[in-house]
């Protein structure tokens, strides 16, 4: 960042020769002969440092740097004067319009080492107000990752409110159908299985269908409907015996077409 230090004194030989001092810091050294004239440079040059004389013709020193600190409060403002005049700059100082009081004459060495001191002062305001904005927009983009979470939950969590209502309405619709349903995952595994199942596969009660192995409750004749040269469309029918001699027929249809379910769907009518 360049360090741009602005002098304002209507004695020319008192600039030239802070300019002769100064310039070997590095500054990129501004001018300007009166208030006004500082104004001016100020709205088009971004300036950190300002050494103004207090005893100026239309505008004193301490009435140009409070206008600056109105209008760019971020700059470091000091004056360079007699200590004559150290009581009209008191209330100044005071009230943050100016930073420093620096007599003249002055010493070389002290004086650069002020405005040194002031421009890492003001580098340190403006990376502080650098690190303040990030923060703050940090802080908005989390607030809206936080309300696009929020948002997201809630479409997700009446996703699922309404597939469990879809799963409860279906389970319903299961349970009151006049025929037995089960569903046999690729595992062998009962997965489904309404009442009418557990009425006409375990009639006493005694085990649940849920969890069980297929071969282990399902009679042969039932199990051979579900082999792979077998298995159709519910438009297939096969009839078969079943363990207690009842006759019944089965449809059976492999899962998947129109779901990511793996497994058949068994069901069989018989009089129950």
């Amino acid at each position: 960042m360049e360090r741009t230090l602005l002098l304002v004194d209507d004695e020319e030989n008192i600039t030239a020769a802070l300019v002769r001092l100064l310039r070997r810091d590095g500054y990129h050294i501004l001018r300007a002969n009166s208030g006004d004239e500082g104004l001016a440079l100020l709205a088009q040059n971004e300036v950190g440092v300002i050494i103004s004389d207090q005893r100026m013709p239309g505008m004193t020193g301490v009435e140009f740097l409070g206008k600056v600190k109105e209008q760019y409060p971020n700059t470091v403002r000091i004056v360079l004067s007699g200590y004559t005049e150290l009581n009209s700059v008191t209330d100044a100082i005071n009230r943050g319009a100016i930073y420093k009081f620096l007599t003249k004459p002055w010493e070389d060495d002290l004086l650069r080492a002020n405005v040194e001191e002031a421009f890492q002062r003001y580098e340190m305001k403006m990376e502080n107000a650098r690190l303040a904005q990030e923060l703050l927009k940090a802080n908005d983009d989390l607030l809206q990752i936080n309300r696009d979470l929020e948002q997201r939950v809630q479409e997700k969590t009446r996703e699922v409110v309404r597939n469990l209502n879809v799963l409860q309405v279906s389970q319903e619709v299961l349970e009151h159908l006049p025929v037995a349903v089960v569903g046999i995952g690729d595992d062998g595994v009962i997965a489904i299985a309404n009442r009418n199942a557990h009425r006409l596969l375990v009639a006493d009660g005694s085990r649940p269908l849920l969890g069980e192995a297929s071969g282990d409750v399902i009679p042969a004749a039932l199990l051979n409907c579900i082999t792979a040269e077998n298995c159709r469309k519910f438009g297939s029918k096969h009839q078969c015996i079943l363990a207690d001699g009842k006759q019944a027929n089965c449809w059976c249809s492999p899962m998947g077409e129109i779901s990511s379910s793996k497994g058949v769907v068994l069901v069989i009518d018989a009089d129950m």
